[in-house]
């Protein structure tokens, strides 16, 4: 049962999407990761969200390359928390604050009243 599990979760998810790049401090609070197939719209946002938390000292990011999907995150703390944990908590935020405007979006399109046709 524990392997159909582990099958459908990495079915669900892509296991290798983020890795974490060497150079990592010991005590987890400063790193660098990888995220495979994103870019601007993904990096500027997440840097932006992760910078929003005050226990995080630095956040930037990165594109090694213009012909690689590739986005490079790099992630200092101030110690309270590790930056794996920054990570999360600016994912979850992300994908929180995407919830609430997709839904504000159909609210207003149910809601009707607005002009559709072109000037």
């Amino acid at each position: 049962m524990a392997d159909e599990q582990v099958e459908q979760q990495e079915q669900e998810y892509d296991l290798n999407k983020i890795k974490l790049l060497p150079g990592a401090s010991e005590d987890g609070t400063a790193a660098s990761f990888q995220i495979l197939e994103e870019d601007h719209t993904l990096g500027n946002a997440l840097r932006y969200m992760i910078m929003k938390n005050p226990e995080v000292e630095f956040c930037g990011y990165s594109i090694p390359h213009p012909s690689e999907n590739k986005l490079n995150i790099r992630i200092q703390t101030y110690g309270n928390i590790t930056a794996v944990e920054a990570l999360h908590q600016g994912l979850d935020n992300l994908a929180e604050l995407c919830t609430v405007i997709g839904d504000k979006f159909e609210e207003k399109i149910s809601a009707g009243g607005y002009k559709n046709t072109e000037p």
